[in-house]
């Protein structure tokens, strides 16, 4: 995937040592290689499509090359593509690196940062960016630390449902368009796009803003999703789930997350129960879940009345 050069610099408080013309940077992956084993001259296994770190190690091994060595290594490096060098601890560019570079088009960047430091800041900057994305039709809600998604057909009430979570002191994320990526195997976190970013439209009334109208604390940028809510009409012939022994889920960017799906009819409070439906999940990833608790109780009592 490509990632901006520009962006990066700026994002990762970088300076520019060798500059390339390249717009755009190629990276497979945001895990980095810091390539002591290939100045020393292994280049069996060399992760060349990652970011490379010189830190204090590495600069000072290159030091303890003599000098024809030391060219045969860097050049043999260099030969590689990869995305870019950076070298910590502003230990500053060699001028044979900085040939090579510039021979091969290849961007070197400065950091002021210890190099242990700088790389978990470039992990979590390349872990967002280089996210798998989608966005989805929906409103996205934290309900008591829970990130809810609110699916639905137009019109169904998705946002007089989260307009109503706001005035009970829920927070909006994202309502109409929600856009998710996924930061690891087994989390996805959703957040509005820019341009929409706390605006709500409430059918009747027009474009609101969540914010001003009910403060910063009724907003946050992002949230991870936790659980799936699918509004749809209700339908007397459906066979809706009463009990919740039955767990079902709907994938997204492949990862499995816990689905409902509740019916739309007059008179029912949908907040309410989307409230309990967080408040629910809570509890069953600590253990609890009612609904076998219950059927539990009813087995024991059976037995006991058999028993007799």
């Amino acid at each position: 995937m490509k990632v901006n050069a520009s962006q990066l610099v700026k994002a990762l408080s970088l300076e520019v040592l060798v500059p390339s013309t390249r717009e755009e940077l190629e990276f497979e992956a945001p895990d980095q290689n810091r390539p002591g084993l290939q100045f020393s001259g292994y280049f069996k296994h060399f992760a060349c499509e990652r970011m490379q770190i010189i830190g204090r190690a590495e600069m000072t091994y290159l030091d303890t090359l003599s000098a024809p060595v030391r060219a045969v290594r860097l050049r043999e490096f260099f030969e590689y593509e990869m995305p870019c060098v950076v070298i910590c601890r502003d230990l500053g560019c060699p001028d044979d690196v900085r040939e090579l570079a510039a021979a091969h088009d290849i961007p070197v960047y400065g950091s002021k940062q210890h190099t242990a430091r700088f790389q978990n800041d470039a992990m979590q900057y390349l872990s967002n960016v280089l996210a798998p994305r989608q966005t989805i039709h929906g409103v996205l809600v934290d309900v008591h630390g829970v990130g809810v998604l609110i699916t639905g057909e137009s019109g169904v009430g998705k946002s007089e449902a989260a307009l109503e979570l706001v005035k009970r002191g829920h927070q909006l994320v994202a309502d109409d368009v929600v856009d998710i990526r996924r930061v690891s195997e087994t989390r996805l976190v959703g957040e509005s796009p820019e341009m929409i970013r706390y605006f709500m439209e409430i059918r009747g009334i027009g474009i609101i803003d969540i914010r001003a109208m009910y403060g910063i604390g009724a907003v946050i940028p992002s949230k991870s999703i936790d659980l799936v809510i699918h509004l749809e009409h209700w339908v007397r012939e459906r066979n809706y789930d009463r009990l919740g022994m039955v767990e079902e889920s709907t994938e997204i960017l492949e990862v499995n997350v816990p689905r409902i799906v509740l019916p739309v009819r007059p008179g029912r409070n949908l907040a309410i129960v989307i409230e309990v439906a967080a408040r629910n999940l809570s509890l069953r990833k600590l253990g609890y879940n009612a609904a076998k608790t219950l059927d539990e109780r009813l087995i024991e009592m059976a037995g006991k009345g058999g028993a007799q």
